[in-house]
């Protein structure tokens, strides 16, 4: 396990507004991985980022500080000033070996969430990891932890109550958006087709809102939840011209600018002046500063969930105790199957060297003896090979694994 590092930067040490200035654009993010594992030398990586962390886990045996922190977040190149740099590094949290997989598994069974108990987490994770393993980042190691990852976090939510009435981000904004009391043909924008909004649009579904226009920068994917909501699908550079009117925006981007600003926002008034409703639940926030200042605006983001999320812990304490038992049990279980796949790794050779021997044997050393044999003996000779070769392949592979868990090794 000593290969498993993580530098975390989460809400409980960074302001969550503050904490969008680590988002890296989901365009050239693949690009920064692929540079810094090869500049640092890193043979597995992969990145997650979700409403309130910013996480690079690694499978790497070279030691892992705030210095290297340093160094690797300024070779990402995200833009970010000395002093910014030096708060994130200062609140950065980092984690090798146990520490680093019991990080893991508590942070997919979302409890070091904002929100205890919502299951959005384990989703993130592991969409985070797929994206990373298809553009070849990971290998063998941390599929084996992600494997570990969503065992724990399926025990957790099937074993115990922590997700019960889940009050996640998305459905703590939605039951502030429920307080406004908007008819059920309120017009709604929904600027971004990610999971977040395709998860509060079931939301709105559930409680049949009707009126609805989706954007987002690939259009196809606008086009497929717009067909879900029975909506408009726009690209998102037409929101810049969208004069439909509106009562709603719910936003949601991986942009790292804002897309609400204060002219978009004019144009999108089209000439009305009542109070509007944002939910904004992206990091960093999607709405510029100007449209909330100069604007009558009901705000809802993910810093001022913050409240909510405290009430939540207490009341899941319970649940949180059994959770932690099932995180540890899962911790223990790991060592021997980590074990266990290093003897499979090492031993992955045995069964070719058995075949080269026996081929070297029947074509070289013993050819002659054997062309002298009648066919029965021929067929003979082969069943016996054929039953000491299998023996020969499992019998030092079983050994081996029952002499590495016997010592610890």
């Amino acid at each position: 396990m000593n290969y498993l590092k993580v530098i975390a930067f989460t809400h409980k040490q960074i302001e969550l507004k503050e904490l969008g200035k680590l988002v890296i654009c989901q365009d050239s993010i693949t690009s920064k991985l692929q540079q810094a594992k090869e500049y640092f030398n890193i043979p597995e990586i992969f990145y997650l980022a979700t409403c309130n962390r910013v996480e690079f886990v690694m499978a790497t045996a070279q030691e892992i500080d705030k210095v290297f922190a340093r160094n690797f977040i300024e070779f990402m190149n995200i833009g970010l000033r000395q002093p910014y740099l030096d708060t994130f590094i200062s609140g950065a949290c980092i984690y090798e070996e146990k520490e680093a997989l019991n990080h893991l598994l508590r942070t997919s069974c979302s409890m070091e969430s904002l929100v205890v108990g919502e299951k959005e987490i384990l989703a993130q994770i592991r969409k985070a990891y797929e994206t990373c393993r298809a553009a070849q980042l990971t290998g063998d190691y941390l599929r084996m932890v992600m494997n570990h990852v969503v065992k724990t976090a399926k025990e957790v939510y099937t074993d115990t109550n922590i997700s019960r009435n889940p009050i996640s981000v998305v459905s703590l904004a939605y039951r502030k958006l429920r307080e406004l009391n908007l008819t059920s043909n309120a017009r709604i924008l929904i600027i971004g087709a990610g999971e977040t909004n395709k998860n509060i649009s079931k939301y709105l579904q559930k409680h049949k809102y009707s009126n609805f226009a989706v954007f987002n920068r690939t259009k196809s994917k606008a086009d497929e939840l717009a067909f879900e909501l029975k909506g408009k699908a726009f690209d998102l550079a037409d929101l810049a011209h969208y004069r439909e009117g509106f009562d709603v925006i719910i936003t949601c981007t991986s942009s790292v600018e804002p897309i609400i600003t204060k002219e978009i926002y004019q144009v999108l008034l089209n000439g009305e002046t009542n109070r509007k409703t944002i939910v904004d639940l992206a990091v960093p926030n999607d709405t510029a500063a100007e449209v909330i200042e100069q604007f009558p605006v009901n705000y809802i983001e993910v810093h001022t969930l913050n409240e909510l999320s405290k009430s939540n812990l207490q009341e899941r304490y319970q649940e949180l105790i059994h959770a932690e038992k099932i995180i540890e049990q899962n911790l223990i279980e790991f060592v021997p199957v980590l074990k266990q796949r290093r003897i499979e790794v090492a031993m992955r050779e045995v069964p070719q060297k058995i075949k080269e021997i026996r081929k070297t044997a029947v074509s070289c050393v013993f050819a002659d003896e054997i062309e002298l044999m009648d066919l029965q003996s021929r067929e003979i000779l082969e069943k016996v090979i054929n039953y000491m070769e299998k023996k020969y392949i499992s019998v030092p592979m079983r050994m081996a694994k029952e002499i590495m868990l016997r010592d610890g090794n």
